[in-house]
């Protein structure tokens, strides 16, 4: 104790002075801890705060959500970007490989460009065979006007950000056995497969949070009912189910009546994890006194689930969402890559990746499996995001 506040003595029991306490020296606060700026800073911060400033902390995952805006932004802008539009052909350069775009030529700078392709039949193996002229180097065009589409299908554009050099081609993956562009298509091909996963996962989180929070939230017959449905489709293999319903879609209707269907059906199939998932949520949180509160009030079920019960474990819900994305991406593909999700004209990675069936055509033509890498970075850069996510979901760790 400090001289200048010396402790102070109250006796228990003025019978009995031996019994007594020490009363500690008064509150002092310039003895205070002062805690540093940052600690300061994330105790007064809100909770999506702390979610982003944990997220942040993640490289992988940030580095994942970098990747997905680019796709998305392949998505938001594919006649744009791609040097062809969809379904341009070229049958003077079937099976093409790939072109490589340099900068030097002799030494001497002279920007992107790429050089022209001669082939020759090889009547032994009846196989093309391309050879890069390296005596006439073609400049590509950037911010350029080349072949016309329709943005969207809402109007007619001719804006490209690369264009092929005057007279030349630009196949930066490749042509296919119709000699049409690989970059080209496996852009429009994103917007379609990126999109499955939005759309399908839309109709699952709907169908899942519905049904789930009726569950947790009402308990009884109507949690019994739920957990059945749920216990069903757990057990019946995916794949063939996908199969069967796809294999039901009627192929006279047009591409885009099949490709809602498909969505449908991934979303229909997918909302029992989800469900699940809320539905222990909600087992736990309804025993809350602020829930009770809502109720003696008079508020709604659906007021009480969706206004008090659901916030507060979105962030989790974000994560399941993010994390079930790449099951919609990779059920689209397996389903078209078999012939029975969408079809031409239609253009997604699964659609693409049917003329790698032909084991031959891969090995004489390797390119043809880029849609196949495709696949994997969205699958993983979404799977590395929604491990951020979840990790970053409960910022009081």
């Amino acid at each position: 104790m400090s001289e200048a506040n010396p402790p102070i003595v109250h006796a228990l029991d003025p019978d009995r002075p031996d019994r007594h306490f020490v009363c500690p020296e008064p509150f002092d606060p310039a003895a205070e801890e002062v805690l540093p700026p940052a600690r300061q800073r994330e105790m007064m911060a809100g909770y999506w705060r702390l979610v982003w400033w944990k997220l942040r902390r993640h490289k992988l995952a940030v580095g994942s959500g970098v990747v997905l805006i680019l796709l998305y932004l392949v998505v938001a802008f594919a006649e744009v970007l791609a040097p062809y539009p969809l379904g341009s052909r070229d049958t003077d350069h079937i099976y093409a490989p790939p072109q490589s775009v340099h900068l030097f030529h002799d030494g001497a700078f002279i920007g992107p460009y790429v050089y022209p392709l001669d082939y020759t039949l090889d009547m032994v193996r009846l196989k093309r065979e391309y050879a890069p002229d390296t005596t006439r180097p073609q400049p590509l065009r950037f911010f350029c006007a080349g072949l016309p589409y329709r943005f969207w299908g809402l109007f007619e554009a001719n804006v490209h950000l690369v264009c092929p050099p005057e007279g030349g081609t630009l196949f930066l993956l490749g042509t296919d056995r119709l000699g049409q562009d690989m970059a080209s298509r496996l852009m429009h091909g994103t917007r379609v497969s990126m999109t499955v996963g939005l759309i399908g996962i839309a109709i699952s989180f709907v169908i899942g949070v519905t049904l789930g929070g009726m569950a947790g939230y009402f308990g009884g017959w109507v949690d019994a009912v739920v957990q059945r449905m749920i216990e069903i489709l757990r057990s019946l293999p995916e794949l063939p189910l996908w199969m069967a319903l796809s294999a039901a879609v009627p192929v006279t209707w047009s591409p885009i009546v099949v490709f809602f269907c498909i969505t449908l059906i991934l979303g229909l199939i997918d909302w029992p994890g989800l469900a699940r998932a809320v539905r222990s949520k909600l087992l736990a949180l309804r025993e809350e006194d602020y829930v009770t509160a809502a109720q003696l009030i008079g508020a709604r079920p659906a007021r009480i689930i969706g206004r008090h019960l659901l916030p507060n474990f979105s962030s989790h819900l974000i994560a399941s969402v993010t994390l079930s994305i790449p099951g919609m991406i990779l059920g689209e593909t397996a389903l078209s890559f078999l012939g029975l999700g969408l079809r031409p004209p239609v253009t997604s990675w699964g659609v693409m990746l049917t003329e790698a069936q032909n084991i031959e055509a891969v090995v004489l033509y390797p390119w043809l499996m880029t849609p196949m890498l495709a696949v994997m970075v969205a699958v993983l850069a979404f799977n590395f995001l929604g491990d951020g996510l979840r990790d970053a979901a409960d910022p009081y760790d």
